[in-house]
């Protein structure tokens, strides 16, 4: 979504409005766990519209938790290796997504 349609959703002026800020309050981030082959544990956190840059975000996330995983781009989903979730909500708050859209099942 371009300024000038949140704009005239929103009904402020183009040059007040951030793309990017206002898109991270609208998307609805889940992180789930899923056990995979040989019983290893994996936290897919999905959800993520077209402004983010998911694969940035999943090399910061990967450096930030210490871990090892991945980028799916078929689903825009980040992978990562072992049970991350809580950790990974608290680096998404510090990231600027509102914690009241960020569900952990």
């Amino acid at each position: 979504m371009c300024a000038k349609d949140l704009a005239d959703v929103i009904g402020l002026p183009e040059d007040l409005i951030e793309p990017e800020a206002l898109t991270r309050e609208l998307v609805r981030i889940k992180i789930r766990r899923e056990r995979r082959k040989w019983g290893k544990i994996m936290t897919i956190i999905e959800g993520f519209d077209d402004t983010v840059d998911v694969k940035a975000l999943a090399k910061k996330m990967k450096r930030a938790l210490g871990c090892g995983g991945t980028y799916d781009a078929s689903s825009r989903s980040i992978e990562l290796q072992g049970d991350h979730a809580r950790k990974a909500k608290e680096f998404l708050i510090k990231e600027g997504f509102p914690e009241e859209n960020i569900d952990v099942f």
